[in-house]
This record gives structure tokens, sequence and C-alpha cells, in this order.
């Protein structure tokens, strides 16, 4: 369930940034467009630290996150975010989805900076309104992109460990507990070496099975490509 949220939720963020009908082109030699630098911040900064700093803000007596919804009147008396299931996997995704957010974002904006924008303006001249030239020229040349950042993303979030150790250590009564948190309690807090081995094995024959219905459309499609250039 972790995967599957944090995987739908990160793509609005990352999409509100190629929505419109065209990025404009970074200058040569440069990275990314300044604006979003900043937006690697938390990507870049250690799991471990910006975990550690989540705990803190969603904590319910001395918690930032209490603070300001009791400040704009949401609140009334502090919830105790990580003492809960359903609010401890809502922390546990928000922290996610906040770190991993920036890194779709830069794959995607990697690829829109690869269509050309002789497209855009063919299309502008025909008539072809912002939606039109989203569904019909970047969505199709940013689907290669797409499917990278998903494949990634869904490695990520399938193996996430260090976040959840941190934040909630896969409790409270094992509400925010992944594959990874169960692997590592039954091999090395109860060691059940057989079990555990099994769940690893197991966990990378799905992931690789993953991989390739997610590599394989790609590369028909990279392929198609080629053959028709």
């Amino acid at each position: 369930m972790f995967s599957i949220i944090t995987l739908s939720l990160a793509w609005p963020s990352a999409i509100s940034s190629p929505g419109s009908s065209r990025v404009p082109r970074a200058p040569a030699g440069t990275l990314i467009v300044r604006p979003l630098r900043m937006m690697l911040v938390p990507w870049a900064l250690p799991t471990a630290v910006l975990a550690w700093a989540w705990s803190w803000i969603f904590n319910d007596q001395f918690g930032v996150m209490n603070d300001l919804l009791r400040q704009v009147g949401i609140l009334v008396q502090p919830i105790a975010w990580l003492g809960h299931g359903s609010t401890a996997l809502f922390a546990v995704i928000f922290a996610d989805v906040w770190k991993t957010a920036p890194f779709v974002t830069i794959i995607l904006l990697a690829g829109l900076q690869n269509i050309p924008g002789e497209l855009y303006e063919a299309a502008a001249i025909d008539g072809a309104s912002v939606w039109k030239r989203f569904r019909f020229i970047t969505l199709p040349l940013l689907l290669p992109s797409i499917m990278v950042a998903l494949l990634f993303r869904a490695i990520q979030s399938f193996g996430i460990f260090d976040l959840i150790f941190v934040m909630t250590g896969g409790g409270p009564g094992g509400a925010t507990e992944t594959l990874a948190i169960y692997t590592y309690n039954t091999y090395l807090r109860y060691l059940d070496f057989g079990y555990g081995s099994a769940m690893i094995v197991a966990s990378f024959v799905l992931m690789a099975i993953f991989t390739a219905l997610v590599y394989w459309p790609l590369a028909r499609t990279r392929a198609a490509q080629f053959a028709n250039e």
C-alpha cells in the first residue's frame, strides 16, 4: 500500500512543472532551470536526517505541524501523528513524497528539454490549445522519461527502509511496516534466517518481474523510434 500511495502522490507535484505546453530550455552548460534548483535540496539531503527532522515536525507535544494547524483553526487539540496507525501512515507518506518528488521532476524536466520547440510552434500556428499540445506532443514524447521515473520510484518505494525506520520503526502496531522493515525484523530481530532469506529472494524476483514489465514496452518504443529514423 505504501508503494502504491507514494507512487500516486509523487506524480501531481512532479507533473505540475511539465503540465504547461512547454518548459523553457536551460542555457547550454547548465543542468536545470534556475528556479528548480532549490527543489533538489530534499532529494540531495540524507534520508535519515530528513526522517529525524520530520519526526520532530510531527511530534504531538512540540511539533511544528500541530502548531501550524492550531494557529489556522483546523485543530483544537494536538494530534499524535506518529502514535496512531492512520496518521502515522500519512506522515511517512508525506515525508517520502516531499523527498522523492524532486527526483521525478528532474527526470521529467530532462525529458522536456529534449522535445523540439518547433513542434509547439507549429501546433500553436495550427490553433492547438494548451491541452491539445500537452496531450498530443508533450505526453507522447515524455512517455519514456515517465516510464524511467516510474521504474526508479517503484524500486525505491518498494525497498524503503531508512525513512520509516527512523520515523516510526514500522509502528504503531505495524501500521507503517513495509516489506523491507518486515524482512529486517524477521531476519535480524527474530533471527528467522530461513524465512528472512526467502523474503529477500522473493522481493528480488518480484522487482525483477516488475522491471521487465516496465522496460519491455519502453524498449519496444525506442526500437520503433530508431527504425523510423
